[in-house]
């Protein structure tokens, strides 16, 4: 069985039907429960819950602490690639884009890793454009070893791989992978989705079970929310973190909830979450996931990420760049991937959550393979 199977039992399902049949008292009630159904989830997301976001934020709170006690995960992403064979509209590495591309040199990744190394970082996030000529195996193999040299952990945000190629990393000390459906509309997918492997939504869809089949101690998952209905898109995404946790029991489920950003293209999402729908999300699916990690990237603003803190929050990445090769020589003509909003270093965002009474946690993990 796939995840695939859940999805489709969900083909003929009216989400505003549903949403009509939801009540304050149905809110009050499922915030109590020890144990949520994926309808309780969905009506957590729905408009009336928008008027109890207090009573549900009380919840998030009380289970958060209770599960990871008041600690926040720091982790960086390293850009090591924006090669890319795909033609993702809403993209900055979009293979049609006239963009300088660059691929690090093994040297130069090295120097990548001792810069941000010294920022006391322990968790690193390594990513490339999906281009199976400027990143093969034997590449990433490579680069991993090398970032075992410096960091506890290494995590993987690269293209879907078989099962196989994960088992390989895995070996070579990865520990977590990153995949992001970006939306589990079919139709969405295909519309921004032009070319290159990832129009195969199946095999993208698929990849985290690969990943937990193939050892990966965590997995992580998520949609770009804006690209299609953001309600449905995030029940779904937490339906896809209830399907792996029940299958995986020795993996660590985690899911983010990545905002359309401005990148290096003339895409404007056709739907808008603003502030006050995302921290529903966010809270939501700690009620629903309470074991499961929320990870909140620079997307967001200092000022949302503060105040997500004390909401469900437990993994922020901190000092990123989101240019090949930004940490130790940045270049202002190079492009991002994405536009990041909270520009503070490790040490701020650090400083930052510790006001909040919280823990900045650099290092949770050793690998003793």
């Amino acid at each position: 069985m796939s995840f695939f199977e859940v999805l489709t039992q969900y083909q003929d399902f009216s989400f505003d039907d549903y949403f009509a049949t939801v009540t304050d008292a149905d809110i009050a009630r499922i915030v109590t429960l020890d144990k949520l159904r994926p309808a309780d989830f969905l009506a957590l997301l729905s408009p009336v819950a928008a008027n109890h976001l207090e009573l549900i934020a009380q919840r998030a709170h009380q289970l958060t602490v209770q599960y990871f006690g008041k600690t926040i995960q720091l982790f960086t992403p390293l850009y090591i690639s924006n090669h890319c064979s795909n033609n993702c509209i809403y993209c900055g590495f979009n293979h049609t884009n006239e963009i300088k591309r660059r691929t690090l040199t093994l040297a130069e990744i090295e120097e990548e890793a001792a810069a941000l190394s010294r920022t006391g970082m322990q968790h690193v996030l390594l990513l490339t454009g999906e281009s199976l000529q400027a990143t093969p195996i034997d590449y990433l193999v490579d680069t991993v070893r090398c970032l075992k040299k410096y960091f506890a952990s290494v995590a993987i945000e690269i293209f879907p791989m078989e099962e196989e190629e994960y088992r390989l990393l895995y070996r070579e000390g990865v520990d977590g992978l990153t995949l992001f459906q970006e939306t589990y509309d079919q139709e969405t997918y295909r519309k921004v989705h032009l070319a290159g492997r990832k129009k195969d939504f199946r095999f993208r869809l698929d990849g985290p079970e690969r990943g937990a089949r193939a050892g990966f101690r965590t997995v992580n998952i998520g949609a770009l929310l804006g690209l299609a209905e953001s309600r449905r898109d995030f029940f779904f995404t937490g339906l896809h973190a209830a399907y792996l946790e029940q299958q995986f029991l020795d993996t660590e489920v985690a899911v983010s909830l990545p905002r359309f950003n401005e990148a290096e293209c003339d895409y404007n999402p056709p739907f808008s979450v603003n502030d006050k729908l995302f921290v529903q999300y966010l809270m939501a699916f700690r009620l629903f996931l309470p074991r499961a990690g929320i990870t909140v990237s620079t997307r967001e603003s200092s000022a949302m990420r503060d105040n997500l803190t004390r909401l469900g929050a437990t993994r922020f990445s901190a000092g990123v760049c989101t240019t090949v090769g930004g940490y130790s020589k940045a270049d202002s003509s190079d492009t991002p991937q994405f536009e990041i909003t909270d520009e503070r270093s490790v040490a701020e965002v650090a400083t930052a959550i510790r006001q909040q009474g919280y823990q900045p946690v650099y290092k949770d993990w050793d690998d003793i393979r």
